[in-house]
């Protein structure tokens, strides 16, 4: 085994996904030497955003105001702590992340971002609706503000800040390069120690070698661990899954590749580091199996309008307000009572190709390519999206038929549909159709999607005009069977509004800070319980730029 390779930096920056490469703008802004490690090939530079939708969560904005949406930063800290729940006494950081969080939002986040050329479509999304009262879980207004080229197009100006440095010699980038252990001097991180693997070539977002070729030494004033979260790692989401979401489940699929693994939580733990709420994750109860998978067990999460008939792994209807769209966490701790690890969605024609988006930027190529003609014809034309229509062709996932009958046959037939109780099913979707018939109804969801359509956002391009399931004007029928996908950690390192590590004894850690989902997003947990969607990405921009800016000035 040769030497080990010996560097020299101001700013060490373990993991270049967005709250790295944004960490690493802001120390270059202050002309601080910057190098960037990741275990992984260069072909994985940004890290898990590249692969998102880009959602961003703003307050008041002008695209709200467009859509006649009246916001305010009142009414979101209301619907933040509500969604939080902060209870415990390890929450005192992260509710004052959350604080400045809110801030940020409603003010120059989205005027920063501009600034950098990212743009915004125009209609804002409703995700996390809640359904419970007004100081419960979930978003009072739409507050999901796609970004024009998806998680590419928010990745673009910080990537290209972090390649411009290079050529000017400031950055040094280093793949393949993991860190297994950090170096103290003296009570202070002074850098970092571990394995050099052998190069990949492996496309992005593919499974890649271990194979260790050498040794690697960084010696840095101030170290940035920004290696995300653990969902790639079901060993540890089942050893960190909380007793309050029943037991874990024993099938999962995979909303992340495989190198988002936690490693880099316990070598932070072993110089002090304190990891606080690692029982708090976000996984999503929407998943489908990937027909062409990318990395190992590849899920994709539906994005639901709020029209299908949720129904258990036995055909019973989910209880209100558990509908698609509305409290994700609320309906995967309900799901895990049913001793089942899947549930089913039953639609229409008519609402698959009004209501399904797909998680992720290579499942939306009018958005992520910026291409306005596809978009206009993929969103508003007849039929459902290239990328949906590809599930419903080659997913496992999907049953599509004429009747009911036959669609109930169909859902019996894939794995798991031996829990169906036919008759359950049929007399589930007759009774929500009989609702259906008159402006009256009992059925809260019915009564829900009327009121919803009243909001310009949802008519145009997100909710199907209510009707019967079994109208064949609106067929063929459709039921997906849907997985738990494995996505967030809303816990990690402790840290203070800075983003510098804090031991247990809420100490400064000298020289050691954390940012993105290694760091719960912001101080070990901005989100507390839940989340209100659309503030991961913005929690890595948030979070990165406060550590980048303080290991900078660190380490002059």
């Amino acid at each position: 085994m040769p030497d080990a390779r010996i560097h020299e930096t101001d700013v060490l920056i373990v993991g270049w996904g967005l709250s790295g490469l944004v960490a690493a703008r802001e120390a270059l802004l202050q002309r601080r030497r910057v190098t960037i490690i990741d275990q992984e090939p260069l072909t994985n530079l940004g890290g898990q955003a590249w692969w998102s939708f880009g959602g961003l969560f703003f307050v008041d904005s002008p695209e709200q105001r467009r859509m006649g949406i009246k916001d305010s930063l009142e009414l979101a800290r209301q619907d933040w702590f509500g969604t939080a729940g902060f209870d415990r006494a390890e929450d005192q950081w992260p509710r004052a992340w959350a604080e400045a969080y809110l801030q940020f939002a409603a003010g120059e986040k989205r005027s920063w971002l501009k600034s950098l050329g990212v743009g915004f479509f125009p209609v804002v999304g409703w995700a996390e609706r809640g359904g419970y009262g007004a100081l419960g879980p979930g978003n009072s207004v739409p507050r999901f503000h796609i970004t024009w080229g998806t998680g590419p197009g928010i990745v673009a100006p910080f990537e290209a800040a972090v390649q411009d440095a290079e050529q000017d010699g400031l950055v040094t980038v280093l793949p393949r390069h993991k860190v297994t252990e950090l170096v103290t001097t003296n009570g202070a991180v002074t850098g970092a120690r571990g394995d050099v693997l052998l190069a990949s070539d492996a496309e992005r977002g593919m499974a890649t070698n271990r194979d260790v070729v050498g040794q690697f030494e960084i010696e840095a004033r101030a170290t940035v661990i920004a290696s995300g979260g653990i969902g790639g790692n079901h060993d540890l989401v089942r050893r960190n899954w909380p007793a309050r979401l029943g037991t874990a489940p024993e099938h999962m699929i995979t909303g992340v590749p495989a190198y988002v693994d936690g490693s880099m939580h316990g070598v932070s733990a072993d110089v002090g580091a304190h990891l606080i709420n690692s029982d708090r994750m976000w996984h999503y109860v929407e998943g489908i199996q990937n027909w062409n998978p990318v990395w190992p067990s590849h899920g994709i999460r539906i994005l639901p309008g709020p029209s299908s008939l949720w129904l258990d792994a036995t055909g019973r209807r989910l209880p209100v307000p558990l509908y698609p769209g509305f409290d994700t966490l609320g309906t995967l701790a309900h799901l895990r009572t049913t001793g089942h690890d899947h549930s089913w969605f039953v639609l229409s024609q008519s609402i698959i190709e009004k209501e399904f988006a797909l998680s992720g930027s290579e499942q939306n190529p009018d958005l992520t390519g910026k291409d306005i003609s596809l978009l206009l014809k993929s969103r508003l034309a007849k039929g459902a999206t290239g990328p949906v229509q590809a599930f419903m062709d080659q997913g496992a996932d999907f049953v599509v038929e004429p009747t009911l009958e036959r669609l109930v046959a169909g859902m019996q037939a894939l794995p798991g549909g031996e829990a169906l109780d036919p008759a359950r099913v049929i007399a589930e979707v007759e009774a929500r159709d009989r609702e259906m018939e008159n402006d009256f109804t009992k059925d809260s969801q019915i009564a829900m999607l009327r009121a919803t359509r009243a909001y310009r956002g949802d008519k145009l391009i997100r909710t199907a005009a209510p009707h019967r399931l079994q109208d064949p004007a609106a067929g063929p029928m459709i039921a997906v069977k849907l997985h738990i996908l494995t996505r967030k950690s809303l816990g990690g390192i402790e840290t203070d509004l800075n983003g510098q590590a804090l031991s247990a004894d809420g100490n400064p850690i000298p020289g050691l800070f954390a940012a993105g989902e290694a760091s719960g997003f912001g101080g070990g947990g901005v989100h507390g319980y839940r989340a209100l969607e659309g503030t991961f990405v913005g929690g890595c921009l948030f979070s990165g730029r406060q550590a980048g800016r303080a290991a900078a000035d660190s380490s002059r």
